[in-house]
């Protein structure tokens, strides 16, 4: 195939979902796939091992976006060229993995997203009319600061270029939800390419997702990212989360994830 594919796997008490989610993995790109278990109470880790994916415990808990920072920093040094988000709780569709690969694989794009907008039924699959509502408003927000568009910016089925994952400040993310659509403000502040794929999602009781509370303060924590970005673009307030990640601050945030890793064990 070329290109090294790492698929990335943030896990959090994915035991019963975790087998599902791998059986719908297209074969060419099962080579590489990792899991970082953000320190489940469930079987999760057992059921990784079994599997005979590589495997990296966080023994606290970091949060959504914690887990991802370890996802993307473990890719990178097992020397990815392409890193694929997938959740294994059976959510997302993990046959669209060739759409999302493909184009970075020909380089029209650093960054491509699975979009549940663009297939034009984003509620037949269960997405509650709430969160339906309150993920269009959003996306139609940060359309308008980033002066770019995107049917969605809250999917979390994507694929990153290693040159995506080495230009931004992702160790300078949140820890939490809000860290999807800050690796987004990096991108478009660094003048990083996108592309949508349409993708379909399940909703059931094992598949993750956050309640109405959590979802009100995820809203509060996007418009807050996208007020800083518009304060960095437009020169009054430069925020270091936005710069281009220097060679040098590659070894920090390298020598910092060593650090945490050694720390946890």
């Amino acid at each position: 195939m070329g290109a090294k594919i790492v698929i990335a796997l943030p896990a959090y008490n994915a035991g019963k979902t975790l087998q599902r989610t791998l059986a719908e993995i297209p074969h060419e790109f099962r080579e590489h796939i990792i899991l970082v278990d953000d320190a489940s109470t469930d079987n999760t880790v057992e059921v990784a091992k079994t599997a005979g994916l590589i495997v990296v415990v966080h023994q606290k808990n970091r949060g959504y976006g914690g887990n991802q920072k370890t996802c993307y920093r473990e890719a990178l040094n097992m020397g990815a060229d392409i890193v694929v988000m997938l959740h294994p709780d059976h959510q997302y569709d993990a046959t669209m993995i060739p759409d999302l690969v493909f184009p970075l694989m020909r380089k029209e794009a650093d960054a491509v997203f699975g979009s549940r907008m663009l297939g034009g039924k984003p509620l037949e699959g269960g997405m509650p009319y709430w969160k339906y509502l309150a993920n269009v408003l959003l996306t139609a927000i940060a359309n308008i600061i980033f002066r770019r568009y995107l049917t969605e910016i809250h999917s979390g089925f994507r694929a990153y270029t290693r040159k995506y994952l080495e230009t931004v400040h992702f160790e300078k993310n949140s820890e939490d939800f809000v860290f999807d659509t800050e690796i987004i403000a990096q991108g478009m502040a660094n003048n990083l390419t996108f592309m949508e794929v349409a993708i379909v999602t399940r909703y059931f009781q094992e598949a993750s997702s956050i309640n109405f509370s959590r979802s009100i303060i995820y809203g509060f924590g996007i418009l807050w990212v996208l007020l800083k970005f518009w304060l960095h673009k437009n020169g009054i307030l430069k925020i270091k989360q936005f710069f281009p990640k220097s060679p040098q601050s590659q070894i920090l945030d390298k020598d910092k994830h060593e650090r945490i890793r050694q720390e946890e064990g």
